[in-house]
């Protein structure tokens, strides 16, 4: 089933942050989500003591930076363990600054489930 991306960074998982706010700040990072195609945007979601928050817009000074396009970013939601390193690895899912926070998010989307 198709995700909502707008849904998703503009409602669900800011909602599931707010309820949660323990967990989330748990990942402890800041993080910025570059989805590319008609369906996408750009958030910044803040992990940190500061947080926990996603708002829409782009931050230079985040510690784990994610670009990839829209529907490269629905087979990520469908599974994201195997098709999470298979678009990395075909070089569909560009990770810039520390990549081992990419790993991180999941728990975080699994707040908005």
């Amino acid at each position: 089933m198709a995700v909502d991306i707008k849904q998703l960074f503009d409602k669900e998982l800011p909602e599931a942050m707010a309820k949660n706010p323990d967990k989330a700040k748990e990942v402890g990072h800041v993080f910025q989500m570059n989805i590319t195609g008609d369906t996408g945007g750009e958030w910044t979601i803040d992990t940190t003591a500061t947080g926990p928050s996603c708002k829409a817009g782009k931050i230079d000074n985040a510690e784990c930076a994610i670009t990839m396009a829209d529907a490269d970013f629905q087979k990520l939601v469908e599974n994201p363990q195997a098709n999470g390193m298979q678009l990395f690895f075909a070089g569909k899912l560009k990770v810039q600054g520390n990549q081992m926070l990419a790993m991180k998010l999941q728990k975080l989307f699994d707040l908005a489930k």
